[in-house]
């Protein structure tokens, strides 16, 4: 598995943006499809961003297409998302993820496909 470290939470007016970082350690970062999840008080775990470990591709939920922007650096061992046109719905718990198996072909989405996650960072966003 890999260690996984969320930053760049916070409390912001909707419209506003925030860019969150996920630093990896661990097993080789550059071969995993790496994703962004969310978690809502009395919801359950949600897909919002996920990108192929090459970079090449990416795959987002239709609530955040748009106005999110996930990117990855393989040398630094880092993960990003930009959310801008932030929306009070967007308030949740964000955490990083990563897959189980490397060089997969397409990018995964499903929860249940990751192995590996970060304790996660808040993101509040008020109206």
């Amino acid at each position: 598995q890999v260690r996984l470290v969320e930053s760049g939470g916070g409390l912001v007016q909707a419209g506003g943006s925030l860019r969150l970082s996920c630093a990896a350690s661990g097993r080789t970062f550059s071969s995993y499809t790496m994703g962004w999840f969310r978690q809502a008080p009395g919801k359950e775990r949600e897909f919002v961003a996920a990108i192929l470990w090459s970079g090449l591709s990416t795959k987002y939920a239709d609530s955040v297409k748009g106005r999110f922007t996930i990117s990855r650096d393989n040398a630094k061992k880092t993960l990003a998302l930009q959310m801008n046109s932030l929306k009070p719905e967007d308030t949740a718990v964000y955490y990083c993820a990563a897959d189980t198996a490397p060089f997969r072909v397409v990018v995964t989405t499903t929860p249940s496909l990751f192995d590996s996650w970060g304790q996660g960072t808040q993101v509040t966003v008020s109206s």
